[in-house]
């Protein structure tokens, strides 16, 4: 194997991932789609590695997602390295990918994006995805930091401790009187329940810790894929679900939630993970996050 990495092949590969095919990746470099494909198997010839998985669309493979990272932070480097010697585009705005929990997006993570300094001229690229599925992303390459739960680095990462997010269980009182009155662990698995989406397992892991993991919540569940509209349907009295604490406060204060399960609120704690770059902007919303953090999670 070849130990040199050729810059014109990677960012091809790279190029592939983002446009889907050979051939829009070669419209999109101005070259053909031969020369596109010829780039790819030289470098999956010096790298000894098959990179590219050939569906539709194409999709690296765990090899080719590391490629897929080091192009993206190439490209990185060199718009801040432009920016810093004033050259032709250093004008253009800052591209940020970030993957961040629907949760955190909705009770304090804007307000971080706020804080970072215009003179950055930062565009954010926010994908939202379970915290517990956010690393996947960063492994991918697609973006560059996120907030996850795990705590172990991503390869090419640093991470941080952003703090707790609490989470409490509750339902509107009516609903709570007819559906969970009684001994819980007899009552909440068979409530309905409202759960964010196929993936949440949030519910299921609470009920499992109320019964010593002999039930899990009810099959008669709803199915609401926002954090603001989850809140609002348990509100609703549509089922009982783990509101952010954040968000369930002002609802509790108005009477439209109560806690049916006091002392049984779940703690998730939140990481900070992102690119190791010395990347002005990447620091600069770093920064932000940690500090917003700081005041709007549990230590």
């Amino acid at each position: 194997m070849n130990g040199d990495l050729p810059l014109d092949q990677v960012r091809t590969l790279l190029a592939v991932v983002d446009e889907g095919t050979f051939d829009a990746a070669a419209a999109a470099l101005h070259v053909t789609p031969s020369a596109v494909s010829q780039r790819v198997k030289a470098l999956e010839q010096r790298t000894g590695r098959v990179l590219l998985q050939r569906t539709k669309p194409v999709r690296p493979t765990e090899s080719g997602e590391v490629l897929v990272r080091l192009a993206r932070q190439v490209a990185r480097l060199e718009r801040d390295a432009h920016r810093e010697l004033g050259l032709s585009g250093a004008g253009e705005a800052t591209r940020v990918a970030i993957a961040v929990n629907a949760d955190s997006l909705a009770t304090w993570f804007l307000d971080a994006l706020t804080r970072v300094p215009a003179q950055l001229q930062a565009r954010f690229d926010l994908r939202r995805e379970d915290e517990a599925h956010t690393a996947a992303l960063l492994r991918e390459g697609t973006v560059m930091a996120a907030v996850t739960s795990s705590p172990e680095p991503v390869p090419g990462c640093s991470v941080r401790h952003l703090g707790r997010m609490r989470y409490l269980p509750v339902a509107n009182p009516r609903f709570a009187e007819r559906y969970l009155s009684g001994p819980l662990a007899e009552v909440v698995p068979e409530a309905p329940v409202v759960v964010f989406d196929r993936k949440d397992d949030f519910q299921d892991g609470f009920v499992r810790r109320l019964t010593g993991g002999r039930a899990e919540a009810s099959a008669g569940r709803h199915y609401v894929p926002t954090s603001e509209g989850f809140a609002q349907a348990v509100a609703a009295g549509l089922g009982w679900g783990m509101v952010p604490e954040a968000q369930a406060e002002p609802l509790l204060r108005a009477g439209r939630l109560t806690v049916f399960a006091p002392g049984r609120e779940t703690d998730t704690s939140l990481y900070w993970q992102q690119w190791k770059l010395d990347s002005p902007a990447l620091t600069a919303v770093a920064e932000a996050v940690t500090a917003t953090a700081a005041q709007a999670l549990r230590a």
